[in-house]
């Protein structure tokens, strides 16, 4: 039987998500499907449209049968710390393979980049060009002089750096992604999460895209904003929390009077070293009061939290949770723990944003049973 791991947001959960987990049963018939998910907070600063539970459900009712969660403090940063933290989960699980969606389906080419972007002088020509001014996408690729500038390889080359960093025994698989991320007008049966929030933006009906619409949740992006600006006004220790560097924090205190909206906000702060994402990021890590001190200190995967199963997946668990270095839970009630305490932070935040009450479901921290 083959152990097969992925990692996801469904920021909607959507016909591409479905094709993927098909396609992994189609190649690999005898398999078992674990599912690593990103929460609330996405890891380009995102609020998900789908909340936790809702995304939950779509994967166990589409053939996943582990779900488990990637906690805030790990699933809200970059694209290695993303991938790394859940490739530690991952490989907790005993996981033999990795399967994502790729655009250029060549796993020789995002090897070889991997293991150059691993070597020690790939990382001073990425300080020279952020030292020059160049933004960290930007001098990321130039140091590299690569070719490789699309959203799947790149998180790609995070998740195999991840296996090879970490001397994990999971072998890579791609799948040929079949939408283009870049693409908001396509009307194609399947394209990408960017797009479908594009069309609900827009209130485009979606009905074509997603399993069903139900599953979306409108988010207050008015009241987002008032709650940041607020800590951004009154907390004189901004400079403290994650992503905050390099002084940002005095020029949000100089324009924050000046913005009516985030769109605004996120306008007048990008340089060029502070790209859209990044901003995104920071503006959580302010808002949940993620500080650089407490994310230093957690480094691993303290606790694996079990958020769905069927019965296979029940019983999958039940054979291995003896013999892992990191628990597995599915009551988090005896947790002492400050990633614990962050998510909970997490949680509260986006329950006051989102037009969906989530606090049952996390109050009754109970896995989902198929």
């Amino acid at each position: 039987m083959d152990i097969i791991g992925i990692i996801a947001e469904y920021n909607p959960f959507h016909n591409g998500h479905i094709y993927h987990i098909n396609k992994i049963k189609e190649m690999f018939p005898n398999s078992i499907i674990i599912l690593v998910l990103n929460g609330y907070f996405l890891e380009r600063g995102e609020i998900s449209i789908e909340s936790l539970e809702s995304k939950t459900k779509c994967a166990l009712l589409n053939k996943v049968d582990i779900v488990l969660e990637l906690p805030f403090i790990f699933g809200s940063n970059s694209a290695d710390t993303f991938s790394d933290k859940a490739l530690e989960i991952l490989n907790e699980m005993k996981v033999e393979k990795i399967v994502f969606g790729s655009e250029s389906n060549d796993i020789d080419l995002l090897t070889k980049e991997a293991k150059n972007q691993l070597k020690e002088n790939y990382s001073n020509k990425v300080k020279e060009y952020l030292d020059n001014g160049i933004n960290y996408p930007t001098a990321l690729n130039n140091a590299l002089n690569s070719k490789i500038n699309t959203p799947n390889d790149l998180l790609g080359l995070s998740y195999i750096k991840s296996i090879i960093k970490n001397k994990y025994n999971i072998e890579p698989v791609l799948i040929k992604r079949t939408s283009d991320y870049h693409d908001k007008k396509s009307n194609r049966n399947i394209i990408s999460a960017s797009n479908i929030r594009e069309k609900i933006k827009n209130n485009r009906d979606i009905d074509k895209y997603v399993p069903d619409t139900k599953y979306i949740n409108k988010i207050d992006y008015e009241l987002y904003f008032k709650l940041l600006k607020y800590k951004i006004i009154t907390d004189n220790n901004l400079k403290d929390y994650l992503t905050v560097d390099e002084g940002i924090e005095n020029r949000l205190k100089k324009i924050i009077t000046e913005c009516n909206n985030i769109d605004e906000l996120i306008q007048k702060t990008k340089t060029k070293r502070y790209t859209y994402n990044r901003i995104n990021r920071m503006f959580i890590h302010i808002l949940v009061g993620l500080k650089k001190s407490d994310r230093l200190s957690l480094d691993k995967n303290e606790y694996i939290r079990i958020l769905g199963f069927n019965n296979i997946g029940k019983n999958y668990i039940n054979k291995i949770k003896k013999d892992t270095n990191i628990p597995i839970v599915s009551n988090l009630k005896n947790i002492n723990s400050k990633i614990l305490d962050y998510n909970i932070k997490a949680y509260k935040i986006y329950n006051l944003l989102s037009e969906e009450n989530i606090l049952e479901f996390e109050k009754r921290n109970k896995p989902i049973i198929f």
